[in-house]
């Protein structure tokens, strides 16, 4: 029987199962239609799946890996405007993210949070004047509400001048927003999936053949080998870095070439200070890179750009990366940063549409649309480019062409809706804490404040109204328990421990080696039992 939409995800193939149990070739079995099939589980695909199904259209999406598990959980975790390309005149695109700033942050108040920035004045750069004339534009074009604006501080008295070097004496302070990336990617593929789309991870493309007035698409479960065709009225190729891949893979095309590989990359190293602000940084090459708190105990240090033209499924920070963050850390910072401070590092790849900047960090971040097929041919739209900061304008900017090529249903409602778990006040999280700690006793404030910071209204499904530790279940270190597992498991796509310790909770942070094998054998047991 062909899956529906509302397939549980950790079973997402399972009804092709039966055949090859029995031992018997499986036919290229080619499911129902859909209207639309996304490639890709980064953020622009999972934001267009939601927008789509939410307006009524039947909608599949494939991602070859697991969720976020290329460039969206690569980033500097912000939601921004992007002070620094006002430098490349790029006033459109900053003015849509700035305005996109206060909505995303209440969809989703639980993963996205005001955080405020602090610029230090570097006599060797920027001049004090041009940082005037960027934060009055930054405070000015983006329709800001609640965040409060630029400030100016006496780094000599503040507390945010404590970590830094003495010869630092002024700075200037304005606002953004915090993302924890991953999550928002998640929690799209699941409100995707409550109003309707078929989320299949682990699925990969294979092929894409135009068949009159429909698509063709041939899929196969990079799991178990298994192979079958689904057809669809319109294609979206959201796939990242691997856009121009589809193109030369599944469809067949030669010389294609239109996105620009940027490698970014962070260092996490032990909270280096107190203060719950931010730092932007200026380097004396030019370029910006932050120092931020991240995940309580620790400061998140990046990013890089650089030209990247290997494969991403690869991408690793680099030793002239890491000693360019270290190097320009220590310039700022009073107690010195070195290799042996970092606990973590990561690296994303960003698919920046090439426009033909001389330099990484000069490519436009604005994203492109652009509809393949002739008149009467069911069409292929691409995106190149994009930020996670505009990922709602780039969907609702994607609807209206999906509307031009197979009619239009519904209308634009993203704006004003909630992501799951994010449906309560930004001022009442705290409170959310404290019932959750009261509903179940067994827990820590630490503990109830990363659950709701994880999942917002939907921490009690995470770990069931738990009562006693028996409840709970097992812990794979710190406080990571079974509860919590099986709800990743059976809400949000999660097959293996990567999956769960690095992007749906970062307790891989926290986590030993141990600990870690201890999680996966958990996960094969899950995965065999449900497999019966």
């Amino acid at each position: 029987m062909p899956l529906t939409a509302n397939t549980s995800p950790s079973t997402a193939h399972a009804a092709k199962a039966d055949v090859s149990e029995l031992g018997v070739s499986e036919p290229n079995i080619v499911e129902p239609g859909y209207d639309v099939f996304v490639i890709g589980g980064g953020i622009n695909g999972v934001g267009i799946a939601r927008d789509a199904a939410g307006r009524g259209y039947s909608v599949a999406l494939a991602e070859m890996n697991d969720l976020a598990s290329g460039t969206s959980s690569g980033s500097t975790k912000l939601i921004h405007g992007g002070l620094r390309y006002l430098e490349h005149f790029e006033f459109r695109l900053v003015r849509e993210a700035l305005m996109e700033r206060e909505t995303l942050w209440a969809m989703a108040p639980h993963i996205i949070w005001p955080m405020r920035f602090v610029l230090p004045h570097h006599a060797d750069t920027r001049p004090a004047w041009l940082l005037r004339i960027g934060l009055f534009l930054y405070d000015h074009i983006g329709g800001r509400s609640k965040l409060p604006g630029t400030s100016t501080v006496n780094l000599t008295s503040d507390p945010a001048g404590k970590p830094l070097k003495s010869h630092f004496k002024k700075a200037f302070e304005y606002s953004d927003c915090w993302v924890n990336d991953a999550r928002l990617v998640v929690l799209n593929a699941r409100d995707a999936a409550d109003r309707g789309a078929n989320i299949m991870t682990r699925t990969k493309v294979q092929s894409l053949q135009r068949i009159s007035d429909h698509w063709e698409i041939g899929l196969e479960d990079q799991s178990s080998g298994r192979s079958w065709s689904v057809t669809a009225r319109c294609v979206i190729n959201a796939a990242g870095p691997w856009v121009d891949k589809i193109l030369t893979g599944a469809l067949g095309r030669n010389d294609v070439h239109n996105v620009r590989l940027v490698q970014g990359s962070h260092i996490v190293i032990h909270r280096k200070f107190e203060d719950p602000r931010a730092y932007f940084f200026q380097n004396n090459d030019g370029r910006i890179f932050f120092a931020i708190p991240y995940e309580q105990d620790f400061t998140l240090i990046g990013t890089t750009d650089r030209d990247y033209d290997g494969n991403p499924e690869n991408i690793a920070i680099t030793p002239q990366e890491t000693e360019y963050l270290l190097d320009a850390a220590t310039e700022y910072f009073e107690e010195p940063v070195s290799a042996q401070d970092i606990v973590w590092s990561y690296s994303g790849v960003r698919p920046l549409y090439d426009d033909g900047a001389s330099k990484a960090q000069e490519a436009t971040r604005d994203y492109v649309l652009k509809v393949d097929g002739a008149t009467n041919e069911p069409k292929l739209i691409n995106i190149f480019g994009g930020k996670i900061t505009t990922y709602r304008r780039l969907a609702e900017s994607m609807l209206e062409k999906i509307g031009d090529a197979i009619g239009t249903k519904g209308a634009p409602w993203t704006k004003t809706a909630h992501l799951p778990g994010g449906d309560f006040e930004a001022e009442d999280f705290d409170k959310l804490v404290a019932k959750l700690m009261q509903d179940c006793p067994v827990i820590t404030q630490r503990h109830a404040w990363r659950l709701v910071r994880l999942y917002g209204t939907r921490a009690w499904q995470a770990i069931g109204h738990a009562k006693t530790m028996l409840d709970l279940g097992l812990f794979f270190g710190t406080d990571l328990c079974a509860a919590e597992v099986r709800y990743l498991q059976d809400q949000e796509w999660a097959h293996t421990a990567e999956d769960i310790l690095w992007r749906r909770t970062k307790r891989g942070l926290l986590a030993s080696a141990r600990d870690t094998e201890k999680l996966q054998a958990f996960l094969n047991t899950q995965h065999a039992n449900s497999a019966k």
